[in-house]
């Protein structure tokens, strides 16, 4: 069995007591915060049934790495979630559903990647590819930014970014990258269709590996003096254009 992890935060936390409350093992909190939303927060967990303890600020900081915690940190069993990309693929078709992925290459801040799993979940994609290599993994900061998104969409670290996107193609999904220099914008694409949104880290980009395999390339439009968006907004902007057609 997996041994228990450690997530912070009132959202990150929050979600896993709504969603997978048996999985909350003992929630610390910072007894000296006595505000609204601290209230708020044992009120419902307590409701939960779930185990409280009153710990010191620096105690909460030294358990989660992090003076970020907002005064609350969970002990958790990790959540069963679906184990492989073909397992997942495999359960979309079953069910008649139109795929819809983020892959992200080379995105190696855990905020940025935190960021990307919280628009994935709140756009309805099914889930998140990034390469073993060069690239953030989930941790405590990626989940507390996150905020519990961590918890709800699958993330797969594959080994050959540029090999799972040639099986995506072969399971007919649409592998679309973005690009400032693309003659096309996100909004004359069709992301109706089986799609996987492909995106590269700020700066950088897509490595050209990737670049070449994508079966088409688009651009945000930028009707500003900036040149291009953080990759976390970039998702959200055009995850949310898919949602915006699938929606029509």
């Amino acid at each position: 069995m997996s041994s228990p992890k450690v997530i912070f935060g009132f959202h990150a936390v929050g979600v896993r007591l709504k969603t997978a409350p048996k999985s909350v093992l003992e929630v610390l909190f910072d007894a000296s915060r006595r505000d609204a939303r601290m209230k708020q927060f044992l009120a419902r967990a307590q409701e939960t049934g779930v185990r409280l303890i009153e710990a010191d600020g620096a105690r909460l900081s030294k358990l989660s790495g992090s003076h970020g915690h907002q005064g609350v940190v969970a002990r958790v069993e990790p959540v069963a979630q679906v184990r492989s990309l073909d397992e997942l693929l495999e359960g979309l078709e079953e069910a008649g559903t139109v795929p819809l992925l983020l892959v992200l290459d080379g995105v190696t801040d855990p905020h940025n990647l935190g960021a990307c799993l919280r628009v994935a979940d709140g756009a309805g994609a099914h889930a998140v590819i990034a390469p073993k290599d060069h690239a953030a993994g989930i941790n405590a900061t990626v989940a507390k930014v996150a905020s519990g998104a961590a918890e709800t969409v699958p993330y797969f670290m594959v080994t050959n970014l540029a090999r799972t996107l040639n099986e995506l193609k072969e399971r007919n999904i649409w592998c679309v990258g973005t690009s400032d220099d693309a003659p096309g914008t996100i909004y004359q694409s069709d992301f109706k269709r089986p799609l996987a949104l492909v995106l590269g880290a700020e700066g950088e980009g897509m490595r050209q590996l990737t670049r070449k395999t994508c079966d088409e390339l688009v651009s945000i439009p930028m009707a500003g003096a900036v040149e291009s968006l953080n990759v976390s907004v970039a998702s959200g902007v055009c995850l949310y254009e898919a949602l915006r057609q699938r929606s029509a």
